[in-house]
């Protein structure tokens, strides 16, 4: 039976948890997609829904769309530098989101694979999620999208594997991956000796200009000053995920979603860590190769 307005605000208050998840995937950020769901239900008590079979599908079409809008326009943004107002605020309305609820929800959803959610581009993005976690079927999406089934199938098909990535064949990838592993525990826990013991006494870090941010890049050299760096970004870590970066494994930042900064590791024969490269500048950002880690 097609479906009345009244009939269509009910059926968009009992689906509000899923439609939010939806936004929140293909966004990767809270306050976005509050953003979103509100921008949607204004297009759907707008929209002559008298002709509408099936209220649920339609209200994750318009929610879908809405969010597709988002990141074609964040897109666009991407060379643009990370100035403070940036950071503190994702693009959107201004919607102001429960941080707590932001790391809760970032927990949930897993924060490697938001980080790498955000590395495609927004019609594979929307290809996966839509597919993949919300069992949308392919057609509908290929609607949303203008593209062929099939050709969508393909865009869900290459960020699947750029989620789940791909094994590589160096035989230290394992130890490498539980160095970085320790590296991120001991960051998040505050945990000082155990990260000096994971660094060569001739450790180097150097720190592109925007991650501090400073007018020059810094290079930190030596266990505890490089050390004591680390625990200086207890903060960004709790938002952290190991990943593969270019191939090799590496360290990825998250905030709102979004990817804000990278570590990159080189490794002594013993595996300790003898250098961290780390990238913040966004066109540096989006020359790497960021994938899961299988």
């Amino acid at each position: 039976m097609p479906a009345r307005s009244d009939d269509m605000a009910r059926q968009f208050e009992l689906d509000r948890t899923r439609l939010r998840a939806v936004a929140y995937r293909i966004l990767g950020s809270l306050s976005e997609a509050d953003d979103a769901l509100q921008e949607a239900w204004l297009r759907a008590d707008r929209a002559d829904t008298s002709e509408v079979d099936n209220p649920s599908g339609w209200l994750t079409t318009v929610v879908a769309r809405v969010c597709l809008n988002l990141l074609r326009a964040r897109d666009t943004r991407r060379e643009e530098p990370l100035d403070d107002g940036a950071r503190r605020q994702p693009a959107g309305t201004g919607t102001a989101a429960d941080p707590a609820e932001e790391v809760q929800l970032a927990d949930e959803v897993g924060i490697a694979l938001l980080i790498v959610l955000d590395t495609l581009g927004p019609a594979e993005r929307l290809a996966f999620v839509l597919h993949d976690m919300f069992d949308v079927p392919f057609d509908d999406i290929a609607a949303m999208l203008d593209k062929t089934p099939a050709a969508t199938r393909q865009l869900a098909s290459r960020a699947r594997r750029r989620v789940r990535g791909v094994p590589a064949p160096d035989a230290d990838l394992p130890r490498r991956r539980r160095a970085v592993d320790a590296y991120l525990a001991a960051t998040r826990g505050g945990d000082f000796d155990a990260l000096v013991a994971l660094l060569h006494p001739d450790v180097v870090l150097r720190a592109d200009a925007a991650v501090v941010p400073t007018p020059a890049p810094v290079t930190v050299s030596g266990v505890e000053r490089v050390a004591g760096g680390a625990m200086a970004s207890m903060g960004r870590a709790r938002a952290a995920a190991v990943v593969l970066v270019d191939g090799r494994v590496g360290m990825a930042m998250a905030e709102n979603g979004r990817l804000r900064v990278v570590l990159r590791f080189d490794f002594a024969a013993d595996g300790r860590i003898t250098g961290i490269d780390v990238i913040a500048e966004p066109a540096r950002l989006n020359e790497l190769d960021i994938t899961g880690i299988s």
